[in-house]
């Protein structure tokens, strides 16, 4: 029979006493249900250690194989205390920039060692969505091709002033082209900061972006304001998302959230003091914060600014196809030439030259730039509009 598990140390010195006596190996294994292998073993140990040798040796490697440093979890959980947003993955690619060489645990083990260390917050597991609900973004194959624009919910600075954090991202590259704090929504200072990162980076070829202001207007034409009526002016294609699907513009909403966590909480004291902050969060996110969307590389390392110089003067449009070429007055009317005679358009056009083409001996087709905004009924004085 086998080793009693009661009395082990027991049986091994019975075992042990009888060798001594004379009596065979064979036969003394059988007796004792083991192997000969065994039996030896035992032996050999008795006879180096005395009776200290029949006890079990500890199971654990004398030389761990691939024991990593202390120094490397230490300077692991610096650097998690400097990012602590980052998950594994990023900081195993932190931890290449300074152990050049060396074998890194795979990002699960990274993870069992901030957890160890209580530097994990456990996330609530999200419920499974249906592809049926899911809603295809936008597409882009090179930088620049597509910006996206959108302003991150207000907060108040520690002064009690709100600062309303307008945002600027390649849609390729995800390189994070602005952030500005501003004091409101307002077109103003909105065009302000298009205007210096369209000089700093170029023109895009579109810009997606939601329904609100300053972008949009829900009661103009088309959804014109007068910033995106700006952008048409420049050649630069206007995309918008459908109303209530933010995730049709992901990976900037994805930013913010980045952004909340690491510039908002806490704010800082004033608003020039959270605009060193964001500018401080842009240089990292471009340069220092590797994405896992992008192979753990860097926006920095794929973005390149665009070829399409931002012109300092926007020369007048010119409709060569058309019959007639109108200015729309400051309150958004366009006039017929019939007398007293107009239609309203929207006040965003303000001043932009408008062509119009005969398509009927009434009816006549009205665009803006390369937009046919509708149909006006020159009889009737009637607008007819098709966006």
């Amino acid at each position: 029979m086998p080793w009693k598990v009661s009395h082990v140390m027991n049986e091994r010195m019975r075992f042990v006493v009888r060798l001594e006596e004379g009596e065979r190996m064979t036969d003394l294994c059988r007796d004792f249900g083991i192997s000969r292998k065994t039996g030896y073993k035992f032996l050999k140990r008795y006879q180096a250690y005395g009776a200290k040798g029949l006890y079990d040796e500890p199971r654990r490697p004398f030389r761990l194989a691939r024991a990593y440093p202390e120094s490397l979890k230490q300077y692991l959980y610096e650097v998690k205390r400097k990012h602590p947003t980052w998950g594994s993955k990023k900081l195993r690619v932190e931890l290449g920039k300074r152990w050049r060489g060396t074998k890194f645990p795979c990002a699960g083990t990274l993870h069992a060692w901030l957890s160890e260390a209580g530097m994990v917050k456990k996330r609530k597991r999200r419920r499974a969505s249906s592809d049926l609900n899911r809603v295809a973004g936008a597409e882009s194959k090179e930088p620049n091709d597509i910006w996206c624009a959108d302003f991150k919910g207000e907060f108040r600075t520690g002064d009690g002033k709100y600062c309303y954090p307008l945002t600027i991202t390649d849609h390729f590259s995800r390189y994070l082209i602005g952030c500005e704090g501003l004091e409101s929504v307002k077109s103003i200072g909105a065009r302000q900061v298009f205007e210096e990162v369209f000089r700093r980076y170029g023109l895009p070829q579109a810009i997606l972006t939601d329904n609100g202001v300053p972008f949009a207007s829900p009661r103009g034409l088309g959804g014109f304001s007068q910033l995106s009526v700006w952008w048409i002016r420049l050649g630069i294609n206007i995309q918008r998302i459908e109303p209530g699907q933010p995730q049709q513009n992901g990976r900037h909403e994805r930013m913010h959230l980045t952004l909340k966590q690491e510039t908002a909480r806490p704010a800082k004291a004033n608003i020039l003091q959270q605009q060193e902050r964001f500018n401080d969060f842009l240089e990292e996110y471009n340069c220092c914060r590797p994405h896992e969307a992008l192979e753990m590389k860097y926006p920095n390392d794929l973005y390149r600014p665009s070829i399409r110089a931002y012109p300092e003067r926007l020369t007048p449009l010119e409709y060569p196809l058309h019959d007639i070429v109108r200015t729309v007055s400051p309150g958004g009317q366009l006039s017929l030439w019939k007398r007293n005679r107009s239609v309203y358009l929207c006040k965003a056009l303000a001043g932009e030259r408008i062509g119009l083409r005969e398509l009927s001996n009434s009816k006549w087709l009205i665009s803006f730039a390369n937009i046919d905004l509708g149909w006006v009924d020159v009889k009737r004085g009637s607008f007819e509009p098709m966006i």
